[in-house]
């Protein structure tokens, strides 16, 4: 149990102004709701410039971050509240600015022998046809530096791969191009050092994108996973390692593909998970008894600096 009293004077981030600001919106609200629900004495603020001193002249004793993507995950604002002594949810500030640059987290994840995509970075047109020599079709195209599958696509041929490279460069100067993983789509959440029960996503699209993540009614969630127990123990002990790896701490998820022949593929770690009424980690945290307003009590509870 969380001793609500202990918590203090709690600030809610969420907005800002990264494209991930809607889902921020969403996050911050549900969040917000369950620590009021819950007796917290806590209080929104919509993060803009003006952040840094609002959060001078009101010194909250904690912060809950549901700010996603950058300027929220990135580790700017965890570097701004450890210089003013505040604590926060989540990774620091190594750990989130690793974790929002889908390349330098891949290659630590190599360096560790942590199976990943094989990939290559598009920062050029002229760079697409290499690429595609190189990896074959179909490729999936990321931003390098943007969550909620923001900006992502696949690519069935070099056309494809041109066009995604168009629409990818609207929130990012460099891509991250992957091989197609054929399979099963997996999310674990992590909660202080434990992985909860994993999620296997099904979606029409070819993807879980932002639409299936966001927007439509016809995405399956699947906890239990289906998968025999020995593979999610595989699983969450892949995701565990992961994490770690990255230096995350808190909570977080981490997402994964499986391909035909039953092998895992780390796709990325979110070190600050979606928090709406589509997100996974409310959902792997209700299959462990956990409500959402206990899941966000526990998630405060952890916060510092």
């Amino acid at each position: 149990m969380v001793d609500v009293a202990a918590l203090g004077r709690v600030a809610v981030l969420f907005g800002g102004s990264s494209a991930e600001r809607d889902v921020s919106l969403k996050s911050g609200a549900a969040v917000l709701e369950a620590l009021l629900g819950a007796g917290v004495n806590a209080y929104g603020i919509d993060a803009d410039e003006r952040l840094a001193e609002q959060l001078v002249g009101e010194r909250p004793d904690r912060v809950f971050i549901a700010l996603h993507g950058r300027g929220g995950e990135d580790g700017s604002l965890q570097g701004l509240l450890e210089s003013l002594r505040i604590p926060y949810t989540g990774s620091g500030v190594m750990a989130s600015a690793v974790g929002m640059d889908k390349l330098i987290t891949k290659q630590i994840w190599q360096s560790l022998g942590l199976s990943t995509p094989a990939y290559a970075m598009l920062g050029a047109m002229d760079e697409c046809a290499g690429i595609v020599d190189k990896l074959g079709v179909p490729l999936i195209i990321k931003p390098v530096h943007e969550g909620s599958s923001i900006g992502m696509a696949k690519a069935d041929s070099l056309a494809d791969l041109q066009q995604a490279w168009k629409g990818a460069q609207a929130y990012d100067d460099q891509a991250l191009v992957e091989q197609w993983v054929q399979g099963a789509e997996f999310t674990v959440a992590i909660l202080e050092g434990k992985a909860l029960p994993a999620i296997r996503l099904r979606t029409p699209h070819n993807f879980y994108d932002y639409d299936a993540k966001y927007l439509a009614n016809d995405t399956q969630y699947l906890c239990p996973c289906e998968l025999p127990a020995e593979k999610e123990a595989e699983l969450a002990e892949l995701c565990l390692r992961a994490f770690n790896a990255v230096g995350c701490r808190g909570w977080g998820r981490v997402d994964v593909m499986q391909d035909e022949a039953g092998r895992f593929y780390l796709l990325e770690v979110n070190t600050v998970p979606g928090m709406t009424d589509h997100s996974l980690v409310p959902m792997a945290a209700k299959a462990t008894g956990m409500s959402f307003t206990d899941l966000v009590l526990a998630i405060l509870a952890s916060a510092r600096c």
